[in-house]
């Protein structure tokens, strides 16, 4: 069980004085039998601060910044435990996670907006590759999706792009090329057409001395609803599965809801906006790790 203590900087710099809108900022994750959050705090500037939930259950932070700045900071500070589910450890016998996947009559009432692809994607090449990584009849469910999240990883090239914004899924095959939100929402709606109910996860990604892709950012993978397992974590950038190397802050339907940080400003231009993010791991028996 890792403890990770995580450092969340977003900077953005405006060519003169600026004023600032209502803020929506998602950055605290919610305690669950996988994550426990022992400290969360946020070093904001002069602020009203205000604690919702949005439709998805996500905790959501609305910030009304006051006065004017050529510059407006938030540091999020995170010290969380991880309890993965190994898969090692996991028994699947429900006869309904053989492929075609069915979902109990209760589930599916609820899952169906994840199930519903939200790209109208008939590009050939898209099609093409479809028809390539499709599961084979009475293949099991976690045996296809491990497939493809491995093939995901083999076949395309991890690139940063600090444009917002993600690709559909034919533009990423086509390209052969893409982010960790790029490859997260191609198998979104790859496994969409399939029948499964999916959505897209961001949060943190804990790299421990080994070269993986998408550290140092906030990072983004998929989550797919397996009978009797529930929500099961697929990272296709890095080829993991269930692992407590990923931090979950947000579940969302779509890439477009899960924006960290985002709001409205008047004024200044906006010259640059630099994010870095630090993941550490921190001994839990250790009394200064919560002061810290």
């Amino acid at each position: 069980m890792p403890r990770l203590r995580i450092r969340h900087e977003s900077v953005y710099r405006y060519d003169g004085p600026t004023s600032f809108g209502r803020w929506r900022l998602l950055m605290r994750p919610l305690d669950t039998h996988a994550t426990r959050l022992i400290k969360a705090s946020l070093e904001t500037p002069p602020s009203k601060l205000t604690w919702s939930y949005d439709a998805y259950g996500n905790c959501v932070c609305f910030m009304q910044p006051r006065g004017l700045s050529d510059r407006l900071t938030v540091v999020n500070n995170l010290l969380v435990d991880r309890y993965p589910s190994p898969l090692a450890n996991v028994e699947i016998n429900n006869p309904c996670t053989t492929g075609p996947i069915v979902y109990a009559r209760n589930d599916r009432r609820v899952l169906e907006p994840f199930i519903a692809p939200e790209e109208a994607d008939d590009a050939a090449g898209y099609g093409e590759w479809l028809r390539a990584v499709a599961p084979a009849r009475d293949e099991p469910a976690m045996m296809f999706l491990q497939r493809l999240n491995r093939g995901i990883h083999d076949q395309f090239v991890y690139a940063a792009r600090d444009e917002q914004g993600t690709l559909t899924p034919s533009q990423t095959v086509a390209g052969n090329t893409g982010t960790c939100r790029d490859f997260a929402w191609l198998m979104i709606e790859t496994v969409r057409r399939f029948g499964f109910a999916a959505r897209f996860a961001t949060g943190y990604l804990f790299s421990p001395g080994a070269s993986v892709r998408g550290a140092g950012a906030t990072h983004a993978w998929c989550e797919v609803f397996l009978p009797d397992l529930g929500w099961m974590e697929f990272d296709p950038t890095n080829a993991l599965v269930e692992s407590s190397s990923l931090i979950r802050v947000a579940a969302t339907r779509t890439w477009r809801e899960s924006d960290p940080m985002n709001g409205p400003s008047q004024g200044g231009r906006l010259l640059e906006l630099a994010v870095a993010v630090d993941v550490d791991l921190v001994d839990g028996s250790d009394p200064d790790a919560l002061a810290a």
